[in-house]
């Protein structure tokens, strides 16, 4: 039984992408993102923005929508993560 390329990188793309779904979500439900790496967030975003102007450059829209969709989640976890963190920040002074 053969496997279609194009649609196992189609369920590929879906899984990597709603898996930053529950993180979103549980960082704005606590209104916290205390245990979230500023450095690893920052570089990931980084890395599938080039992902994203790499499938702009081919014009790939799975490439495309799947690190445009990625992009804008992962952003969303370090702007609340920015946003909390001034907010009201953590007493470090315990």
């Amino acid at each position: 039984m053969a496997i279609d390329v194009d649609l196992l990188g189609f369920f590929a793309a879906v899984c990597t992408t709603c898996s930053f779904i529950p993180q979103v979500w549980l960082v704005w439900r606590q209104r916290s993102a205390a245990g979230v790496s500023n450095g690893m967030y920052t570089i990931f975003s980084f890395g599938v923005f080039l992902w994203l102007c790499y499938g702009l450059q081919i014009s790939s829209w799975p490439v495309i929508i799947a690190n445009a969709v990625t992009l804008i989640l992962a952003l969303c976890v370090l702007g609340m993560k920015w946003h909390f963190e001034r907010v009201a920040p953590d007493d470090r002074s315990v």
